[in-house]
């Protein structure tokens, strides 16, 4: 509400002046006893008295001015988390769509090696650079569609959304089981079930703030961890069904999952207030449908320019590792492990980083995501630098307990930039802009493989962008800090309008009571 806004709902209306300027004898007047029991009725003194009661809560006084002009707003003041009951079978539901979609993501290595024996000949010189787009553009897709989701998610709510992408993912994977060359992969695995997973995958960061606020962190933390389980298990289970089974037969098997993430999100209950829609019968105006107010914030737009600019190596390990164990190591060795470690200790870190991301105060969780970036980055480019496989043990070890520490807030510091009514925009308006980074990233580093024949330069050039955007990141706390001042310094100043304006009216009745006083005395 404008500063305008603020006054007229504390100044005196003109009909109750004028009932006022009747009651109240002025000092030229005489002040008889019925005038003064009428004055100590009048809806001006009544309403100084409120003001005086509220003196001590004047923050909360305007906001609660402020959300009464607001419907929304209003809403979402009143409205109270569950912190749990039902919330916890959303958590659980959202748990396996993390699990799910980035199990099979991060355990794209697997695939990689399995595509190119599949697909792969001896005369393909750049059969690496080819093979890694289908990872790349697959992971890629889940972030691109983000922005659209989101409007989704605010046009038809979380559980449609949730529902109609996991159906949309679940025919794109199984689609991919009846693919014998590697171009058409580039479209069913790579866009229709990245697509559909982008769909489910959004509306289960969302649902969680309908029902939890105080515990936030541990929830995302818990639900995060999904995603860790899976890439623990599921190097393993590839490897045994793409021995036993074989590629297509494996996509097929994990199209089953698909099929129940599409039952867990039949779960998604909202309880959040819904924003108010337009009329019914005319077409929304661009403004309903994207939420550009999220850009007014000056801290989103250095939140929305780090991360992608810390991510164009973020996905490089997670389809070439493989790739380089064999060739440093031998084809015996068993790599699946390293997948194993990053999974354990990224899901260790996203419980451990969400509960400490409860008692972070506002926008400094940014400072756990900066400690994040700088970690990674460093680990990537020791890869190349290990001479024994127990030290790239120990560097997947500690790249996985930052990376769960990265994901886990992303969730809480969305809420905290822009607020719970702009979450799901800002958040899908993030991931769209992490996807190209996402995409070209991995083809970048196969093309350098396949060019110099080694891995060293792509692992060396990887580990650059995370610490060049964990060092943008630092500069959001400054922002956020000038803005509440800012703010503060706004809020002192309407207060003493205010105060001046009521004092103002009230110096002809407070004379005329000092007179009384005085008349008295004589």
């Amino acid at each position: 509400m404008t500063e305008g806004g603020l006054t007229d709902a504390h100044s005196t209306p003109p009909a109750a002046a004028e009932k006022t300027n009747t009651s109240v004898p002025f000092p030229d007047e005489e002040a008889t006893e019925e005038d003064t029991k009428t004055a100590e009725k009048t809806p001006l003194k009544e309403d100084v008295e409120k003001r005086d009661n509220n003196e001590e809560t004047k923050g909360s006084a305007v906001v609660k001015l402020v959300g009464s002009s607001d419907p929304d707003c209003a809403a979402e003041a009143e409205f109270e988390h569950p912190e749990g009951g039902w919330g916890w079978v959303v958590m659980l539901a959202a748990m396996w769509c993390n699990g799910v979609i980035f199990g099979i993501q991060n355990s794209f290595g697997i695939f990689f090696i399995s595509l190119l024996d599949e697909f792969g000949s001896a005369e393909d010189e750049s059969l690496k650079f080819k093979t890694a787009w289908v990872g790349s553009l697959s992971m890629g897709m889940i972030f691109f569609c983000s922005p659209i989701v989101s409007v989704f998610t605010d046009l038809f709510g979380c559980r449609k959304t949730a529902v109609a992408g996991a159906a949309v993912g679940l025919i794109g994977l199984f689609a991919s089981s009846f693919v014998r060359t590697l171009g058409p992969l580039y479209f069913t695995y790579g866009i229709v079930f990245a697509c559909g997973c982008s769909f489910a995958y959004q509306p289960s960061l969302v649902i969680l703030g309908h029902y939890f606020k105080k515990r936030l962190g541990l929830v995302n933390g818990i639900v995060t961890a999904g995603s860790s389980v899976f890439t623990i298990t599921l190097p393993y289970l590839l490897s045994f069904l793409l021995n036993w089974l074989g590629l297509h037969t494996t996509f097929r098997f994990l199209s089953i999952f698909m099929f129940v993430l599409m039952l867990a999100g039949f779960t998604y209950k909202p309880l959040m207030p819904e924003p108010r829609s337009p009329q019914t019968g005319k077409v929304p105006r661009l403004s309903k449908i994207f939420n550009f107010n999220i850009w007014k914030s000056v801290g989103y737009r250095i939140w929305a320019l780090g991360i992608p600019a810390a991510l164009y190596g973020y996905f490089v390990p997670y389809v070439h590792l493989m790739a380089f164990v064999e060739e440093s190591f031998g084809k015996d060795v068993n790599k699946e492990i390293l997948l194993m470690c990053i999974g354990i200790t990224s899901g260790v870190g996203r419980l451990i980083f969400g509960r400490v991301a409860d008692y972070v105060p506002g926008v400094n969780k940014v400072y756990l995501q900066v400690s994040s970036f700088l970690v990674i980055g460093v680990m990537s480019m020791m890869i190349p630098l290990c001479q024994v496989f127990g030290g790239l043990i120990a560097v997947c070890l500690l790249m996985g307990l930052f990376d769960g520490c990265f994901i886990c807030i992303m969730a809480p510091i969305a809420f905290e930039l822009v607020g719970s009514q702009n979450v799901s925009q800002a958040i899908g308006f993030l991931l769209g802009m992490m996807s190209l980074p996402m995409i070209v990233g991995p083809p970048i580093a196969g093309l350098l493989r396949d060019t110099l024949g080694t891995y060293k330069e792509a692992f060396y050039l990887a580990g650059i962008p995370p610490i060049i955007g964990g060092l943008v990141l630092c500069f959001i706390p400054y922002v956020e800090r000038r803005k509440q001042q800012q703010q503060q310094q706004q809020e002192a100043a309407a207060h003493k309008m205010l105060d001046g304006k009521a004092n103002s009216v009230l110096q002809p009745y407070n004379a005329h009571e000092d007179k009384k006083e005085l008349e008295c005395s004589i």
